[in-house]
């Protein structure tokens, strides 16, 4: 067959996952995996669309795939992810550089739509979301000592703004054995680091126990030889259990790190956002977090100018973060998503209006970023070594604090044995640029 194939995957680490199940199907029937997608017959587009940057960012990638089969480079042009499981059809109407495209319950017949497209037949497949497999091999996009370990799909939060339960159905636990088992395997290849996803790792095992069980396999993950850190994302507020904190704080190979997207700290926001608690609830556990795990880093994300919110619920939300001094923050403005209960609410909120206000927060956010970096100068810190940066002549990393992809670096130099990536290594803090520390290697004699 010798078939070339490609893929462009956007959106969210658990996107990305599904992709390297994608490409692990493929390599099994026989195609020939290409990085650089001029190098491809096919060329697969995992789509984002999870708010209208996300979908543009999609589509944009679609047309320029476009130009390079018209110009002869490739031959088909595949669609699958989010976007294909929310517009389906419409995608191949309004697209024409598109040749086929499927939902992502259609992502295990992968290699035969392929086949199929590349020997003329446009595809069109949209099987129940519940046929998105949630076993299988991959194949890495990330650098060998990390991985992503999607441990859910789907979502059952139904928050009023996000279209996530549409596209990806309810919320489905994978098994705690299969789980461990691939966290096993990922450990034999080299990974080190270990980021623990779904799109709300806490209600993990609801479905399978009929209570969490998130904190029971955290506690199993860290018995896996091989690991070193674990890192766990995309944690719901009212599911953090006092169990999930102390086995955070209690054990070792867990980072100090808490993802909790808020969204908002305002009671009545929250209510119309379909999210529970208010400052005062947030607050309280925010200190909790703090109190049993002391050199916590908290990442968080707020959403400004969902409909209604008033000049004196935004400013408390500004309020919120300023008091709370979160290590690590995204501000973005509400995006009316269609066919979200948001999105026809009546009191919209003018574009300019919601993003002055996201604008105001991330300004802030600069100063309490630059101060946690000053309290870091003097200190020695662990950092896994993610390579060398030939134009800043240094070596660059990431310490607990830092999540890849979403959070910053740290710069070190380097005087002793060449570090190479994913090594372990402890820098003292000098200095700082912008919100990434910059240090000394200390211990690689």
């Amino acid at each position: 067959m010798n078939y070339k194939v490609g893929i462009v995957s956007l959106g969210c680490a658990k996107n990305q996952v599904d992709a390297e199940m994608l490409l692990f199907t493929l390599k099994n029937r026989g195609f020939i995996i290409v990085n650089d997608p001029a190098d491809a017959d096919a060329v697969i587009v995992n789509t984002c669309g999870f708010i209208e940057s996300a979908k543009q960012e999609s589509i944009d990638e679609i047309i320029e795939l476009g130009k390079l089969k018209q110009e002869g480079t490739i031959k088909a042009i595949i669609v699958t992810g989010c976007l294909a499981e929310r517009y389906q059809s419409e995608i191949s109407k309004q697209l024409y550089e598109v040749d086929s495209v499927i939902g992502i319950g259609a992502n295990e017949s992968i290699a035969d739509v392929v086949l199929d497209t590349l020997n003329g037949k446009k595809c069109e497949s949209f099987p129940d979301k519940v046929c998105l497999p949630l076993e299988g091999g991959r194949i890495l996009s990330t650098p060998p000592y990390t991985a992503y370990l999607k441990i859910a799909e789907g979502c059952d939060n139904c928050c009023s703004y996000c279209a996530i339960p549409l596209i990806r159905g309810g919320f489905r636990s994978r098994k705690p054995d299969d789980v461990i088992k691939e966290a096993e395997d990922l450990a034999k290849r080299g990974v080190a680091e270990l980021n623990v996803i779904a799109q709300d790792t806490t209600r993990y095992g609801e479905d399978l126990f009929g209570k969490p069980y998130l904190a029971q396999l955290l506690k199993r993950l860290c018995k896996i030889d091989g690991l070193k850190w674990i890192r766990v994302l995309y944690c719901y507020p009212d599911r953090i259990t006092d169990e999930l904190i102390d086995a955070i704080a209690s054990e070792d190979k867990i980072v100090k790190y808490m993802d909790i997207p808020l969204q908002h700290c305002n009671g009545d926001v929250l209510k119309n956002m379909n999210r529970h608690g208010n400052r005062e609830s947030l607050t309280q556990l925010i200190n909790k977090i703090k109190t049993k795990i002391p050199d916590v880093v908290f990442r968080s994300t707020f959403i400004t100018g969902f409909p209604g919110e008033t000049e004196e619920q935004f400013e408390e939300l500004a309020e919120f973060a300023a008091e709370m001094k979160f290590q690590r923050l995204g501000c973005f403005a509400y995006s009316a998503e269609e066919d979200t209960k948001a999105a026809l609410m009546t009191d919209q909120i003018d574009d300019e209006v919601k993003q002055k206000r996201a604008d105001i927060i991330m300004e802030h956010q600069q100063s309490v970023m630059a101060e946690y970096c000053e309290s870091l100068v003097d200190k020695e810190i662990e950092i896994l070594v993610e390579g060398f940066d030939k134009l800043a002549e240094c070596y660059f990393g990431r310490s607990y604090a830092d999540a890849p992809e979403v959070d910053g670096c740290v710069f070190f130099t380097c005087d002793g044995k060449k570090p190479k990536a994913g090594d372990f290594v402890k820098v003292t803090v000098t200095d700082y640029m912008g919100c990434d520390p910059i240090g000394i290697c200390v211990n690689n004699e």
